[in-house]
């Protein structure tokens, strides 16, 4: 059995035990409603998810620490573009092109420029955080248009519209790219040797450069879906983003090295850690200690993926 296998099977595990669990404590959490909250909340986590596991898998020690500021950026520069007179029919377009410039700007720093990419995109993460608290002095901008919350805020058969139209399809598309393209099996050569990557003609600092400025197009997609629920742009919504996306892909079998992993088991991993904080919430748990369990899943993941290395090796 992979070690992939492993961890989805655990974490469908962990899954079960924690629905049974909170479910147990109070039966209320086993209801339809919070299926749809878990959903509502899921879709932000899950898009940018979707981006830090191409990054992890493509190797080359790829992380993406910038995605909570880019979500946070991209949204702030959008309503402030509708501020400064820009039509609101173009919220859609600006967010999405907002976070890819801002992926774009983290894969020139990793692929044309050889910084870490630990190193680029923390710096990317305090540029960009630290802009839309500049831009905004730390409060909200509102105006978003009437047309655009039902994305937000609306649900089909009792799922929400966000997580329907843009989570799922886009989780899709990805799997498909990644089984049935040339693109996929580059990302997944990229992360088992990049130097016979190189040797075999696949254009290896293109694909990079791609697969960044791809998760910045995904943060800009959670930054328009944050201003359709919210009605507004929050210069912290972003915030843990960046931890909660990589125990997100980790946990949900990407190896931290590259090469291995898929896109689903990082969507069922997505809705399990938005699961367990729902839950803690709904006994009222405290969010600091919301935050050190979603850091020890991140060290589980990182022990599933590292422990098999080390038996194999004695």
């Amino acid at each position: 059995m992979t070690t992939t296998n492993r961890k989805l099977i655990l974490l469908c595990v962990l899954f079960v035990a924690l629905v049974a669990g909170f479910g147990l404590d109070n039966p209320r959490f086993l209801t339809l409603n919070m299926a749809r909250t878990v959903l509502q909340f899921s879709t932000l986590l899950a898009l940018v998810s979707l981006g830090q596991a191409l990054v992890v898998l493509s190797g080359g020690a790829g992380i993406d620490l910038s995605v909570g500021g880019a979500v946070s950026l991209s949204a702030v520069a959008t309503m402030l573009a509708v501020q400064s007179g820009a039509p609101t029919f173009l919220i859609p377009a600006m967010a999405a092109a907002s976070g890819l410039l801002l992926g774009l700007f983290n894969g020139l720093i990793v692929v044309r420029y050889r910084i870490l990419p630990l190193i680029g995109t923390l710096g990317g993460y305090f540029i960009y955080a630290g802009a839309a608290m500049a831009l905004t002095n730390g409060s909200s901008i509102t105006g978003a248009p009437s047309w655009l919350t039902p994305l937000g805020r609306g649900a089909y058969a009792g799922i929400p519209l966000h997580f329907l139209c843009l989570v799922l399809p886009v989780f899709a598309i990805t799997a498909a790219m990644l089984t049935f393209t040339s693109w996929g099996r580059w990302i997944y050569a990229l992360g088992f040797n990049e130097r016979s990557a190189r040797l075999v003609g696949i254009p290896v600092d293109r694909v990079r450069l791609f697969i960044y400025t791809g998760s910045g197009g995904l943060a800009g997609l959670a930054a328009l879906v944050s201003i359709a629920w919210f009605g507004s742009a929050r210069p912290n919504i972003g915030v843990n983003l960046e931890l909660e996306s990589l125990a997100a892909a980790l946990l949900g079998g990407v190896a931290i090295s590259g090469g291995v992993g898929g896109v689903l088991g990082v969507l069922l991993a997505v809705v399990m850690i938005v699961t367990l904080q729902t839950g803690l919430q709904f006994i009222n748990t405290p969010t600091i200690y919301q935050v050190g369990i979603v850091g020890l899943l991140l060290i589980l993941s990182l022990l599933l993926d590292l422990l098999p290395r080390h038996w194999r090796a004695r």
